[in-house]
């Protein structure tokens, strides 16, 4: 069947034959098929999906357009995380470390920052000397010796995946539900895994803003997962307002060694201990949820995660007496402050506003070539629910540039919502999913 044959079935909503969407994908990748007609697909799947089995040949198909690593010959459990994206959100740089300690095997492919949320490639390369783009080589050599490495997507990893990004990212498409699990899930199959949980980030920080959305979403990465074998646990959490007390680069590796010497704030520790749960009790070396919870505690209490987490940087490039002398490097020129403008409760947070503004600080790409300012983030004071008065700080705002400083700044102005009565708002710091 030819290309224009295909995108005409899925633009009357039926199901494109899985044989047929394989052949089209690798004849894509390798330069067959133009993007302009590759932009017909990628619109008729934007605007009628698709059913499972589509997906599941999508994600095949980007798969096999390049290598699958094999970590059969390890006696580890060989797992990994993913978040949907969000603002303060560094879990992954704890979970990894955290779970490796536990006997695990965790290789993660990572990635950079996009529109208001965080990239953990971006907060890794803040550490002196550490190297993301390793061979993969390299990579497995280090998911062996020390049980966890943390790169981004190499040319050998799913390359189709790679060229179908680009070009959703140009044409409107990339918020397709069966798009965004097809890239999510191959990428992490791709990595040789036999267990996987999954962040779904709920709020108005989320590209999932409703829990409807969520499950949609969770439910069709769970059925990939189920039908590539890869057993797949999912958890939401709420994006109602950032996670943690930093959102930035090197603010946020440090509030990572922070966590992993028993110092972490409350909500992203009890996000980190959630999904860190799940894979131990999928891996069997916990029975439950308690066991699971106390041995992550018991882990960070002995400084096992914290030397797990050093062992990898280590491994990367990295030096050891940077991190030991954490609080002296990037060290902002520049600072701010976001005070209350009256007395009350916080009710509200604009967490995608805050995120553009830490995007506007320097912590983001407006365009592919731009460069981060490793100084740069935000110090969160107060959280939902808080009593603040007149003129106390709210937020503190640090970079070393003046000009997106002030920017920043004044994006701000409408982030945080005070009501001069008290107002109950819960937030659901976790959830379960249920299928």
């Amino acid at each position: 069947m030819n290309p224009v044959e295909l995108i005409q079935i899925k633009e009357q909503g039926d199901a494109i034959p899985s044989a047929d969407l394989r052949h089209f994908i690798l004849d894509y990748t390798r330069g067959n098929i133009s993007n302009e007609t590759m932009t017909g697909l990628l619109k008729a799947i934007y605007n009628n999906g698709m059913i499972p089995e589509e997906t599941f040949a999508l994600t095949e198909s980007m798969l096999d357009s390049g290598e699958r690593m094999d970590f059969s010959f390890l006696n580890n459990y060989v797992a990994d995380k993913h978040s949907t994206g969000g603002v303060g959100d560094k879990v992954s740089l704890i979970l990894g470390p955290l779970m490796a300690a536990a006997g695990l095997a965790i290789p993660m492919i990572s990635g950079r920052s996009l529109g208001h949320t965080g990239g953990t490639l971006d907060k890794l390369e803040t550490i002196p000397g550490y190297t993301v783009d390793i061979s993969l080589d390299e990579f497995k050599r280090n998911v062996h010796d020390i049980g966890i490495s943390m790169i981004g997507q190499t040319a050998e990893i799913c390359p189709a995946d790679k060229k179908m990004y680009a070009l959703r990212d140009v044409t409107g498409t990339v918020a397709s539900i069966p798009l965004i699990c097809g890239s999510i899930m191959s990428k992490k199959i791709a990595e040789g895994i036999q267990g996987l949980v999954i962040d779904v980030k709920i709020g108005n920080g989320a590209f999932m803003e409703t829990l409807g959305e969520g499950q949609e979403l969770a439910r069709l990465l769970q059925q990939i997962g189920e039908n590539f074998h890869v057993s797949t646990d999912i958890v939401f959490s709420s994006m109602d307002q950032p996670l943690g007390r930093y959102a930035g680069l090197w603010c946020e590796v440090t509030e990572v060694i922070n966590c992993l010497q028993s110092e972490g704030p409350e909500d992203t520790m009890a996000v980190t201990f959630e999904l860190g749960s799940r894979l131990l009790i999928q891996a069997k070396t916990a029975s439950n949820k308690s066991a699971a919870m106390n041995l992550q505690r018991e882990l960070i209490e002995s400084g096992r995660a914290l030397d797990k987490f050093l062992e990898m940087v280590t491994a990367h490039g990295g030096n050891r007496a940077d991190i030991a002398s954490f609080q002296t490097l990037h060290l902002p020129a520049e600072e701010t402050v976001l005070s209350a403008q009256h007395s009350g409760a916080i009710s509200a947070m604009n967490t995608k506003l805050i995120g553009l503004a830490n995007s506007e600080l320097g912590c983001g790409r407006k365009e592919l070539a731009d460069l981060l300012d490793p100084t740069a983030g935000m110090e969160f004071y107060h959280k939902i629910g808080d009593q603040v008065t007149e003129g106390e700080p709210l937020i503190r705002l640090f970079n070393s540039n003046s000009e997106k400083l002030r920017a920043a700044l004044t994006m701000l102005r409408a982030s945080v919502v005070i009501d001069e009565e008290h107002v109950d708002h819960q937030l659901f710091p976790v959830a379960d999913y249920k299928n």
